[in-house]
């Protein structure tokens, strides 16, 4: 049974340079219908257990609603659905976006957990992302959370921002761990086609004009390596290679995806994954409410997953998690029966310091976790895959 519920909320003030989620100016009459398709769909899906573990309601950023539709979602929810007595409710809230009165309802609707996007606490490094927020505003958001007793709050930065020196990042991070959040997540900044940050980069390097670029990719892992150790030694648990976390306090939601659990998605834009099938509903908030005013989930593309493909997925999802790939039985069987020899396939890569053998489980190590990307391409062609 699927236990797990990812909720899309497109809207934003303002869309930010590097984002390439499917999101939307907030319009408030448009909000309404899209809530009310969102109430039809999760009243069309046939599949979803009636017991929910997890529900991740994100963006966009979902906390730009007027709470009334929040109350009307989540209330929603709690007629459709039983919750389990431990269930994990998160929400994505960008600062500027929560006041009191939003704060307190969604702490009486049940959240209780919120993943706040501060993404940096340099005024600078902010304005250049394109983010509507600065540092105090981040500071004012948690601060008025804390008012109305959340404890687990976490915290989302990005480093490898243009002109972006260690310095500020260390300055970044000791603020984010005096705030004393649950939860840390520390995310590269990555160029994607589709978005104004890619265009302006290219551009910058086509005409020579500025020197707007990334930093040096050593500058990068200097970066990442000090957040490791930075972290742990303030009692972060690094248990996935962008995220860490105080001891009971991981993310159950984003552990089901990273498990190759299944999961379904509501909304415009959201993937779903039940029995090796990923499907995903239609990207265009328009389309979407048409579609479920005739009782139709707009879902745009269905893929099954070869045993190949998902083979794929569990090495590269298992070797995010800091424990790694449990070497049982059960995964051994499915790569002898593509006949490949697992162990030896890795060799190289256990004999050169990228991978270790700890117990019952495959892991990067230290060395293999700053450049985990070019180590899953060179474990991958080693297994032919």
């Amino acid at each position: 049974m699927i236990h797990n519920l990812y909720i899309h909320i497109p809207f934003c003030i303002k869309k930010c340079l590097y984002c390439d989620f499917y999101s939307i100016s907030y319009d408030e009459s448009l909000a309404e219908s899209y809530i009310d398709s969102l109430c039809k769909e999760i009243s069309l899906k046939e599949n979803c257990s009636n017991l929910l573990k997890t529900i991740y309601i994100g963006g966009g950023t979902p906390s730009v609603l007027n709470v009334k539709y929040l109350i009307k979602l989540l209330e929603y929810l709690q007629n459709s659905f039983n919750f389990a007595h431990d269930i994990e409710i998160t929400i994505e809230i960008n600062p500027g976006t929560i006041d009191e009165t939003k704060a307190q309802t969604l702490v009486i609707l049940g959240v209780n957990r919120f993943s706040i996007g501060v993404q940096s606490f340099d005024n600078e490094e902010l304005k250049f992302l394109g983010r509507i927020h600065n540092s105090a505003d981040a500071l004012r958001t948690i601060k008025t959370l804390r008012k109305y007793g959340v404890n687990n709050l976490s915290i989302d930065l990005i480093y490898g921002i243009p002109g972006q020196k260690i310095e500020s990042w260390k300055i970044s991070l000791n603020k984010a761990v005096k705030l004393s959040p649950n939860h840390i997540s520390t995310y590269e900044l990555t160029l994607e086609e589709n978005t104004v940050l890619y265009k302006m980069i290219k551009s910058s390097a086509k005409t020579n004009k500025g020197n707007l670029s990334l930093p040096h990719e050593d500058n990068i892992i200097d970066m990442y390596n000090y957040t490791i150790d930075y972290l742990a030694a303030t009692h972060y648990y690094q248990y996935e290679i962008s995220n860490f976390a105080k001891i009971g306090f991981k993310c159950l939601h984003n552990l089901n995806y990273w498990d190759r659990g299944e999961y379904i998605g509501l909304g415009a834009g959201a993937h779903s994954f039940i029995d090796e099938i990923r499907k995903k509903n239609v990207a265009d908030i328009n389309k979407y409410i048409r579609s479920l005013k005739s009782d139709i989930i707009p879902e745009t593309e269905i893929f099954k997953i070869t045993q190949e493909e998902a083979l794929k997925e569990f090495i590269f999802l298992g070797l995010r998690k800091t424990e790694g790939i449990k070497l049982d039985n059960t995964f051994l069987k499915i790569v002898d029966n593509k006949g490949i020899n697992f162990i030896e396939c890795s060799r190289e890569l256990i004999d050169s310091g990228y991978l270790e053998v700890q117990g019952d489980y495959l892991k990067l190590t230290r060395r293999g976790i700053t450049v985990s990307n070019t180590i899953f391409i060179k474990l991958f062609e080693n297994l032919g895959l």
